[in-house]
Order: C-alpha cells, then sequence, then structure tokens
C-alpha cells in the first residue's frame, strides 16, 4: 500500500486549534458553577415545601451537566489537518486497488438515476480506473435499479474518458450539465445528449413500473431480468450478482458488480449493516481491494482527487498501522439560505469531529469513509480469520472476477443463510445490534485499538441529498434515537464498556451520541414546569434578589455564547445557528421523546422498529417552494402525534408569557427566570404560532393537532394548580 515517493516530503499535516486553551480555561469555571448549582439543588431539597420540583429540576440539571461533559470532552483538544495529494507519487501499477460500495435500498425513495450518478462519479475518480471496482448492493432487489445501471456502464464509456481528457471536475453528469460552466464543445453537447436519452429511458422505466423487453437494448444482460417473477419479492428472492463492466475485457474502465443478496422472511437480514458485510464478502471473492470506501446512493463524488487524499493518511507508514479508516464529513447540496431545518447537521459532522479527531479520531458517519480493509478482521495486533480462506484480508485476487468458480462463491457467501454460526456481526465486518450500525462499528473498532482521521479537504469530497421535508427529518431522527439506545442500553455501552478500552476523553465522546435522546428530559422538563409555575404564582427558581439567580444566567448565557463561538469557528453564521439550536428544540420535543418511546416498546416487545429508508425523492413543488422561503412545513400528512408535544410546549409558553408580562405590574418582584425562560420559548416558537393561525397553505399545522395541543394544555394547566400549589 506504501508508494515510492521522497520520505523527506510531508503528505499531511496536523494543527491545534487555538480555541483549545480558552475552552479548556472556561471548562474549569464552568465546572465550578454546576457544582454550585447541584449544591442549590440539595439545599433546596432540604428546605422545598414541594420536593417533586426540585426532583424534577435536578434531574433535569444532572442530565444537561453529563451533556455538557460529553460536549466539553471534544472540545479540549480539537486539531485542523489538512492533505497534500499533489505530494502523492506512485507509478500507476503501485496505486492500491480500490473497491467501492454503493447502498440503495428503494428505488422510488432513491432514484435509480441518483445511484446512477453516485456510480459514475467514483468511477470517474482521478485514479488508475482498472485499480477501481463498484459495487452497488441493491436491498430492494429491484430490477429498475439494475436496469438503470445496465445504461449507466453504457454511458461510463464515453463519460470517464471525457471527463479525464478534459479535466472535468464535477463527474457527477447530472450535476456537470446542470451546471451554466459546461463546456459548449461539440463532445459536450453530443454527450449531454446521449445522458438525457439514458435518464429519459430510466425515468420511463421507473413510471412504468417494470423493465419491458422492449426497454432492454444489451442482448448480455436480457436473460437476467427474468429472475423478477411473480415470486419475486424484495422480501424474498434468490441472490443476484451481475458483473455489467469488467476492466479485462473494458481496457482502463473500472468494475461495476450489481449485487442484490438473497432475502428470506425467516431469516434476518440485520438491514444495512447485512447488505455491506454482503458486499464485504462478495468483493474479498472476486477483488479484495485493501482499501474500501462505502457510500450512500445520494452521496456523489465533488472532487475527483478524494482519493489521494485518504491515500496521505492510508499510504503514511508512521500511522497507518492502527489506522481503521479516514472519514470525511457529510455536505449536502440543496439546503435553503439559513438551513431552517438544521439539515447540515454542523455540530456532529464538523464541530464534533474535530474534537474527536484531537483523541483517537471521528466515528464513523455511515458514508464517505475510506476503510483499510484489515479492520474488519479483528484487533491491530490480533488478526482473526473468517470461516473460510478466500475471504480473509490479506489475499490477493488474482482471477478473473467473471470465472466461473469466482461467481459461484460470491452467491454463495451471498446467502441469507451464510452468516448462520460465523463471527460475522459480532467480532468480523459491520457489527449488528443497533440501527445505527455506523456509529456502532466505529465504536467497536476504537475499543479494539484503531484509530481514524477526519480529513475534510477544501473542496468537498462528496455532496448528498438531505430531506426537505420535516417529517422526513423527524422519521429519520426517531430511527436515529432508537439505534442510539440499543447501544445505550447494552453492554456494549459507552461508559461501562468503553472506558475499559478508550481514554475518559473519548468515551465521554461517544457518550455524546449514545445519550442523544436524553435530551428530550430536560427540554420536557423546563418546556413546562416554570411556565406552570409561573401561570400559577409558583416560583421554581431564585428570584432576582437572590445571589443564586446570576448562577443560572451565566450557565445559561455560557452554554449558549460557547455554542454560538463553535458554529462561527467552523464557518457557520448566526442565522443557521439560531435555526440549529431551534431545532435542537423540535428534536427534543419530536425525535428524541418518540424514539424513547419507540425503543421502551421495542424493549417490552409491543413494536419491531424497522429500517425505514429516508425519501431523497420531492415531488412536490409548493413544499419545495415554502423550504426555499424558509417556511416551516409542518403538512397536511403529518402524524397526529408527532407534533403534539411540540406544539403543546408552545401554546403553554405563550399563555406564561402573556401571564408574566402581565404579572410584571401586579407582582413587584416576580419570577423572572421563568419569565425570561417563557420568552426565550415563545421566540422559538414563532414557525409553530405561524402554522396555527396565520398561514392556510398545505404547511399549516394540521387543526386536529392545534386543537388536541389545546385540550392538553387545559389538562395540564389544571393538574399543575394540584401538583404545585
Amino acid at each position: 500500500m506504501e508508494p515510492r515517493r521522497k520520505h523527506s516530503t510531508a503528505l499531511h499535516t496536523c494543527h491545534p486549534c487555538r480555541r483549545a486553551i480558552p475552552y479548556r480555561i472556561y471548562a474549569v469555571i464552568h465546572t465550578c458553577g454546576i457544582i454550585a448549582l447541584m449544591y442549590h439543588h440539595v439545599l433546596s431539597l432540604l428546605t422545598a415545601n414541594n420536593t417533586l420540583i426540585t426532583y424534577l429540576l435536578l434531574l433535569s440539571d444532572i442530565v444537561l451537566a453529563f451533556m455538557w461533559a460529553t460536549t466539553t470532552s471534544l472540545r479540549l483538544n480539537p486539531v485542523h489537518r489538512t492533505e497534500y495529494p499533489e505530494k502523492y507519487a506512485a507509478k500507476p501499477e503501485d496505486f492500491p486497488k480500490l473497491d467501492v460500495f454503493i447502498c440503495t435500498a428503494d428505488p422510488y425513495k432513491e432514484p435509480p438515476m441518483m445511484v446512477v450518478n453516485t456510480a459514475l462519479s467514483v468511477m470517474a475518480y482521478e485514479y488508475p480506473s482498472d485499480k477501481i471496482s463498484v459495487y452497488v448492493s441493491d436491498d430492494g432487489g429491484s430490477s429498475l435499479t439494475l436496469f438503470a445501471l445496465v445504461e449507466a456502464a453504457k454511458f461510463s464509456k464515453h463519460w470517464l474518458p471525457f471527463c479525464k481528457k478534459n479535466n472535468i471536475q464535477d463527474r457527477s453528469p447530472e450535476v456537470y450539465f446542470s451546471s451554466k460552466s459546461h463546456s459548449q464543445s461539440d463532445e459536450a453537447e453530443n454527450l449531454k445528449l446521449m445522458y438525457e436519452d439514458m435518464k429519459s429511458r430510466v425515468e420511463n422505466v421507473v413510471e412504468s413500473g417494470k423493465v419491458e423487453t422492449a426497454f432492454i437494448t444489451c442482448d448480455q444482460f436480457r436473460g437476467v431480468f427474468d429472475l423478477w417473477t411473480d415470486k419475486f419479492t424484495r422480501h424474498d428472492h434468490p441472490t443476484i450478482i451481475q458483473v455489467l463492466q469488467h476492466n479485462e475485457t473494458d481496457e482502463m474502465m473500472p468494475n461495476l458488480i450489481y449485487v442484490s443478496r438473497e432475502k428470506s422472511k425467516v431469516s434476518p437480514h440485520h438491514f444495512k449493516a447485512g447488505a455491506l458485510n454482503t458486499l464485504l464478502r462478495v468483493s474479498a471473492v472476486m477483488t479484495n481491494s485493501p482499501i474500501i470506501l462505502t457510500l450512500d446512493c445520494d452521496m456523489y463524488s465533488n472532487n475527483p482527487t478524494t482519493p489521494l487524499h485518504a491515500l496521505c493518511y492510508l499510504s503514511d507508514p508512521k500511522i497507518n498501522f492502527g489506522l481503521g479508516f479516514v472519514q470525511f464529513p457529510q455536505k449536502f447540496q440543496g439546503i435553503n439560505k439559513n438551513d431552517i431545518y438544521a439539515s447540515e447537521l454542523k455540530r456532529p459532522f464538523d464541530i464534533n469531529t474535530v474534537g474527536f479527531d484531537g483523541l483517537m479520531g471521528p466515528i464513523h458517519m455511515g458514508t464517505g469513509c475510506f476503510f483499510n480493509r484489515r479492520v474488519f478482521y479483528g484487533p491491530p495486533t490480533s488478526l482473526i480469520l473468517p470461516e473460510i480462506e478466500k475471504l480473509g484480508p490479506n489475499r490477493i485476487a488474482n482471477k478473473s472476477i467473471k470465472a466461473q468458480d469466482i461467481l459461484v462463491l460470491a452467491h454463495d457467501v451471498a446467502g441469507c443463510n451464510y452468516e448462520r454460526n460465523t463471527n460475522w456481526g459480532s467480532k468480523i465486518g459491520f457489527r449488528y445490534g443497533s440501527l445505527v450500525e455506523d456509529y456502532y462499528t466505529g465504536f467497536m473498532l476504537h475499543c479494539e485499538g484503531w484509530r481514524s482521521v477526519f480529513c475534510s479537504p477544501k473542496k468537498a469530497a462528496f455532496y448528498g441529498d438531505s430531506p426537505k421535508r420535516l417529517t422526513d427529518i423527524i422519521g429519520q431522527q426517531i430511527r436515529w434515537s432508537v439505534g442510539l439506545l440499543e447501544v445505550t442500553f447494552s453492554r456494549y455501552n459507552p461508559i461501562t464498556y468503553g472506558l475499559k478500552s478508550l481514554s475518559l476523553l473519548m468515551s465521554l465522546g461517544y457518550c455524546h451520541y449514545a445519550f442523544w435522546p436524553f435530551w428530550s428530559i430536560p427540554l420536557v422538563v423546563y418546556g413546562l414546569l416554570p411556565q406552570l409555575a409561573l401561570i400559577h404564582g409558583v416560583s421554581v427558581f431564585p428570584k432576582a434578589s437572590d445571589p443564586w439567580f446570576w448562577l443560572y444566567i451565566i450557565l445559561f448565557l455560557g452554554g449558549y455564547a460557547q455554542d454560538l463561538s463553535d458554529f462561527l469557528l467552523e464557518g457557520g453564521t448566526y442565522r443557521k445557528w439560531w435555526n440549529d439550536q431551534r431545532m435542537w428544540m423540535v428534536r427534543g420535543l419530536s425525535s428524541f421523546f418518540f424514539g424513547f418511546t419507540e425503543f421502551t416498546l421495542k424493549t417490552l416487545n409491543l413494536s419491531t422498529q424497522g429500517f425505514n429508508v429516508t425519501s431523497k425523492a420531492n415531488d412536490d413543488n409548493e413544499q419545495m417552494k415554502r423550504y426555499e422561503q424558509e417556511i416551516f412545513d409542518f403538512g397536511p400528512s403529518s402524524s397526529m402525534f408527532l407534533f403534539l408535544p411540540m406544539t403543546t410546549v408552545a401554546i403553554v409558553n405563550l399563555l406564561a408569557f402573556v401571564w408574566g408580562i402581565y404579572g410584571i405590574f401586579t407582582w413587584g418582584e416576580g419570577p423572572v427566570l421563568e419569565l425570561m425562560l417563557a420568552s426565550f420559548a415563545v421566540v422559538n416558537c414563532l414557525p409553530i404560532y405561524e402554522a396555527m393561525v396565520l398561514r392556510i397553505d398545505d404547511g399549516k399545522l394540521p387543526t386536529r393537532i392545534c386543537f388536541l395541543a389545546g385540550l392538553l394544555t387545559f389538562v395540564l394547566t389544571g393538574s399543575g394548580y394540584f401538583f404545585l400549589k
């Protein structure tokens, strides 16, 4: 894997962030403030008339203190790295082989043309083409996806030479031909016509829902589509592995292989982790490249030199022994100016990641990750061999991928019963046991002693699509919450298990995500309890004349100021930060809240959480128009209960705010902190009030949700009289 190069030339450098020292100083100050706050709670418990209020506030502050500690662990040693891919010197034959895994599962939520553009963009890497093998896992078992990839293989014979000859930077055809700066040459215009023709054929097939014989132009693949019979379903079908392009017959072209693993209703398939392990085995049989890139089907390559950036680390003999993977950040296209739904996920994908990078390295984010194949076979110092020799990470695959015995074995290892009584999913490969297989696998790899590196070049490596509907975003994060709780309440909890193998700071960093859903506890308590107390004239916080009053002010303002500085220092804006912190509250009262509920029901065997693919397709022009105008869209099809908690909290805070303003003129020294908290919540809830009262479009809050929220507010206000008085 190490090329011939000048040893005096550094391929990468690492720079500590300047904010580390002031953050460490503030961490000491804030810690003292938290200790003082806990002391205040103890005093309150000893003197309070209503201990229920104090216990709830204490519980919330313990959760907040713990989550602040997990965030602070990632602020103490952040680093930024720089790579110099132009210094990577190797002959084409000396470049390591690269296997690319692309996963898709539903041709309607993940349109086949999206998969095609992702595949073509990585096939066109500025890298020796005969060293690249692209494997597309179709977990939906769709003939529509296969048809699209057959068309892509034909188009690639024209697209790849064009990109490399003209040094094209946008190597996704859709992106290139949509840009105003693309070449107007005859060659480019002819290619554009070819692409539009391919796109039209694929979209016609998707619209019809079936690959008719008339659409199939390649005789060699005609028989494959006969496998889709009436008995063929996405949950019950045989293995299909089809070599669509072969670099031995198509000179200097990458391999392109379609894989749809065997499915059976009576066999567990372990969602995306199972699909990735199937690709791991199939690729081991066929090409067994030492480097693996995993991609979601919507995450196209935006930088043709991305593999060279990864090789700057993976080929460095000083660090490559224990280096398990190089993680690139997720970047998204089409997000509106101020990112009203916080779809960039800037904190987990940018801010926290540079903090992890100063410890043992970033977590695995599920896509845009270059793996050392060896990482999936046990700790760096202890190789765990698979059940058959041909799946080993160090074997040299020197047979043709179209050889009959290779294809037979590839079909065998993609069978639905192959993993029984093996180490796959437990000690080998991607790990089973959580819906968030990326987080869980990365955690286990770090516990085994592997390190990782965060690589964020100036020109983004990948761009993907993020959901543009609020319901899709909340649904996606409900699934994440359930998966994270599966790890939290397992034997592999980052506290109990992580501390045995990781440093304290790294364990706390992993806790930041594992305990994500616990944010719902303080958000519910602080979203309702002080406001109900304000309505009933009960004080739950110190008054303005009490010295403890200033402790709350300092902790609140200090925490928010540090959060804002994090955001701005990593390239964010004030408006995006405001929307991000508002969506944190929305998630706490929806995704995290219902994630907890779903996990509890699943634990009690009252519900089974499936892996619902987040839709990347959106044909609702009116909804997209509202999104571009930065108008919250709650939608007429909203779940009756999905927005109920946040709507209820919004109404309670508005009542408390109005009552508190009235009280300023009648109470004298009133509950100032309670009123400040209600005011802050009301400002954050302005889009909800607008959707309840002022709007008449389809994105307003449904009347039934408003009615139920009003009814629940009445119940809570009435109950508060008995519990708070």
